[in-house]
């Protein structure tokens, strides 16, 4: 479209040549939305609870727990690694010393120390869903019959508000620099108009990163189809709003699908979310002072971040930020060289852990969203001939603040070589559990799956009494 395109000319009739010109109903939504228009929601009654958003940090590939927040200190070298352990605002908690700044913010926080479950592979599967019982084979890639997440099943009851996108994924899909979809964000059988909206981004490097020589890159979450819009022109956003029109009352003509009436309403809606100022403010790095863009640090991580705390200060209620682009070395799957990676990637989630509980607690926005930050599992305890640590999902970490949870606790105690839980170990459910009673969903629910089977939406799993305040 030219810019001397003018409003009159929505009246005339728009060619598939032209939708395909304009990206067509991509604009409307983003790339899950044309799979779930069959599907119905689940709808149902919620009990608000402490939290009314969460904002979940997902460290893909497996952070070392043993390096950053359960040091051995006193374990052979081959075992205890390179780090030293340093004092926190906690007395007697230690954490890793390249944590300095989270180590000042641990009053505010919980840490599990026994994050345990048997699930041993790469994708938030087990985070998003608390489902542990998968493998490889079965559940590496995304399939219709997935669990479905916590965000998915918030949205298909209805959770929050419905004037901003309530369940968003940034800064791109799990496995999206290896080209392809991973499980665990998805709404699996419960449809895909569950699924999260999901940002794109095009991440820059100062210099070429390696698998396991990373280099942080730069850059920040964009809204899908919409990184013009700002430049548009109201006569196009005019054409596209007729060509929703037409996709409507084309829905309404004899013959038509389930699908196509399904697809006018669901699309408008999506439409008017993603078209709305609210939405696009929360997008809106520009309005973010010089000041607190430096606090939380300047990369396409750090950015995820304050748009996340932007969006649940907008009324969205669950975020997830996944932490994952393999070519440049940004993720935490170290098998090798996991010292190095480390050195790099931990200082900047310090800044970032420390820059959130702080921002969110300065506007009042702590008490009201539980922080979530975490991996799928941790790694082994005793290095491998490359200088790496293996997958270890019998043993890993997950931080805690907000939404109703204690402040300054450490749950949970490991052996010798942080190898096991010899102390409350939590479970992937139990963690979930947690999650959904803070935001207020009955963890007890069970839903249906593609059987007819009624699926336990926590897997067992029951909350963590202990870190809830």
């Amino acid at each position: 479209m030219h810019s001397n395109d003018r409003p009159r000319a929505t009246k005339r009739r728009i060619s598939r040549r032209q939708v395909l010109q304009w990206g067509g109903l991509s604009v409307l939504g983003h790339p899950f939305l044309p799979d779930a228009l069959l599907a119905n929601s689940v709808g149902g009654h919620f009990t608000p609870g402490p939290a009314k958003s969460v904002i979940l940090f997902n460290l893909f590939g497996g952070p070392s727990h043993i390096d950053m927040f359960d040091l051995k200190p006193q374990a052979p070298a081959n075992v205890r690694g390179e780090f030293q352990p340093i004092s926190t605002c906690l007395p007697g908690v230690q954490i890793g010393e390249l944590l300095p700044m989270t180590a000042q913010v641990m009053d505010r926080m919980t840490l599990i120390r026994t994050y345990s479950h048997k699930y041993n592979s790469h994708n938030p599967y087990n985070v998003l869903t608390g489902f542990d019982g998968g493998s490889d084979r079965e559940n590496y890639f995304a399939k219709p019959n997935d669990h479905p997440g916590m965000g998915a099943i918030c949205q298909s009851l209805n959770v929050g508000r419905n004037d901003i996108p309530r369940y968003v994924m940034m800064p791109a899909y799990p496995g999206w620099s290896q080209a392809l979809r991973r499980a665990g964000p998805y709404g699996g059988y419960l449809g895909s108009q569950f699924d999260p909206l999901t940002t794109v981004c095009s991440p820059k490097f100062a210099t070429k990163g390696e698998f396991y020589k990373p280099v942080l890159p730069t850059g920040q979450p964009i809204l899908p189809s919409l990184d013009e819009l700002p430049n548009v022109t109201s006569g196009r956003l005019e054409l596209r709003k007729n060509l929703l029109r037409q996709v409507e009352q084309r829905g309404r003509a004899p013959g038509a699908t389930r699908g196509t009436q399904s697809m006018s309403a669901f699309q408008a809606q999506v439409f008017d979310l993603l078209t709305s100022p609210r939405t696009r403010n929360a997008f809106d790095l520009s309005q973010e002072s010089p000041a607190t863009r430096d606090r939380y640090g300047r990369n396409l991580w750090a950015n995820s971040m304050i748009v996340a705390r932007r969006l649940v200060e907008a009324g969205s209620t669950f975020v997830v930020v996944n932490w994952e682009e393999a070519d440049s070395g940004n993720h935490w799957d170290m098998h090798n060289n996991v010292f190095g990676m480390q050195r790099v990637l931990v200082p900047a989630l310090d800044r970032i852990i420390s820059a959130t509980i702080q921002d969110l607690e300065e506007r009042a926005l702590l008490d009201e969203t539980l922080v979530v930050i975490m991996g799928e599992m941790g790694r082994t305890p005793k290095v491998n001939g490359k200088a790496g640590r293996d997958h270890w999902p019998q043993c890993g970490f997950a931080l805690l603040a907000g939404g109703g949870i204690r402040r300054g606790m450490v749950l949970g105690k490991t052996d010798k070589q942080a190898a096991y839980p010899i102390d409350r170990p939590v479970s992937a459910g139990d963690l979930v559990a947690t999650i959904y009673r803070q935001i207020g969903v009955d963890y007890t629910r069970t839903i249906d799956d593609l059987n007819g089977r009624p699926i336990h939406i926590s897997h067992g799993g029951e909350p963590v009494t202990e870190v809830i305040g």
